[in-house]
């Protein structure tokens, strides 16, 4: 049982598939309304997808990171607004599953994630200087006694107002350094949000990311016991550029089935004629297969790596993690766009079955959700002192 009732024995790829059916059938009004996918969110909890990734022990179903991936795909290809949603969401299970491990706070809250499906939102960017540099903060938990308080002027938080709740980063004390920092996870009713900055974008309109000023409350155990260093190091980090990568692939796997659609319609108009368009069909499942190597290759260096902190903290590790990044949100781009000379006006407009405006807008942000040029800049510096292992079976 959920909160919105009995789920039948359905496997995980065919509970993603009834749960993208309902995120496609409202894509396009939350693209244009720039609302939060609501009816793709009560799908999801329907399906009880909010907490597969946790520990059977703990009410969850213990996916995989490559189990949960193929559902971002799936819900990419139908809206990548529900997509990017249910990915960071993933995210923060991924930190907490592994490192609040011995905390009888955290087991009891993941144990709600399943039983309730919550949502958890993610506050990481800061105004004052700090902006989407997530391993440098500025505000800093204050815990006096078993309570801890917390002000953060955070430029965005994921889906903010829509969230059960949210792990918010901080300095460790008044007194730490900015990259000495800790995770909290508040729930609802433990903090308010003071809106200071709205969510009009190109795309990905449905996140609903807007700024606010969160004041938050709570017990003190609810900060992660282990250092946010380590946690974005050897879990945020490459679970954030894999889960993005997935639904990524996913819009662009999209607009590639809308453009093989277009040019398959013309090839029966004009029987016996290669339609213009299908070398570039050609081209596009070329550089889809790329993007899909690269993501496949990636969730099986992390699912190898997983539970060595010295594979993990690697700089081989970080640099593989940062390329698959780049690699994806640069490419899918490409494809998009061959797509749309596919397709022509019919891909141009936004009422026609081979539409990509939405997939398009959505996937520019790829490249700015943390920013490539910082991506690059990190990997540039490790590269200094690191050198690429040439094997192809290392």
């Amino acid at each position: 049982m959920t909160a919105a009732g009995p789920v039948t024995a359905m496997s995980l790829p065919e509970r993603a598939k009834r749960a993208a059916k309902v995120a496609a059938k409202y894509a396009d009004a939350v693209d244009r309304e720039g609302r939060f996918p609501s009816e793709a969110l009560d799908a999801m909890k329907a399906e009880r997808l909010m907490g597969v990734m946790i520990k059977a022990e703990l009410g969850g179903e213990g996916a995989s990171l490559s189990e949960v991936a193929d559902v971002c795909v799936t819900l990419g290809q139908a809206c990548g607004s529900s997509a990017m949603v249910y990915a960071m969401h993933q995210i923060q299970i991924a930190s907490l599953n592994d490192y609040a491990v011995g905390s009888a706070w955290y087991e009891e809250f993941l144990g709600r994630v399943c039983d309730e499906q919550l949502l958890i939102g993610s506050a990481t960017s800061e105004a004052g200087g700090i902006g989407g540099n997530l391993r440098n903060s500025i505000c800093a938990v204050d815990v006096v006694g078993d309570v801890v308080r917390l002000e953060k002027d955070a430029t965005v938080i994921s889906y903010g107002e829509a969230s059960d709740a949210i792990m918010v980063t901080s300095r460790r004390n008044a007194d730490a350094a900015p990259s000495d920092q800790v995770s909290t996870v508040f729930v609802k009713g433990q903090y308010t949000l003071e809106k200071t900055t709205d969510w009009d974008t190109l795309g990905m309109r449905g996140t609903c990311s807007e700024g606010f000023i969160f004041r938050a409350e709570g017990a003190k155990e609810q900060i992660l016991p282990r250092p946010f260093a380590e946690i974005a190091a050897q879990s945020m980090l490459a679970v954030s550029h894999l889960l993005w990568s997935a639904l990524w692939y996913g819009i662009a796997y999209d607009a590639f089935a809308r453009g093989q659609s277009f040019v398959k319609a013309a090839a029966r108009k004009n029987p016996g004629q290669t339609p213009p368009g299908a070398l570039r069909v050609a081209e596009a499942a070329n550089l889809l297969q790329q993007v899909k190597g690269n993501v496949v290759s990636g969730l099986k260096q992390f699912e190898a790596a997983k539970g060595n902190p010295d594979a993990l903290n690697a700089m081989s590790f970080a640099v593989a993690m940062n390329n698959i990044k780049i690699g994806t949100s640069q490419t899918i781009l490409t494809v998009i766009n061959h797509c749309m000379l596919i397709c022509g006006i019919a891909g141009y407009k936004n009422d026609t079955p081979y539409s990509l405006g939405r997939h398009l807008r959505d996937a520019h942000s790829a490249q700015l959700m943390i920013s490539n040029d910082r991506v690059l800049g990190n990997t540039s510096t490790m590269l200094l002192v690191n050198k690429p292992d040439p094997s192809l079976v290392g």
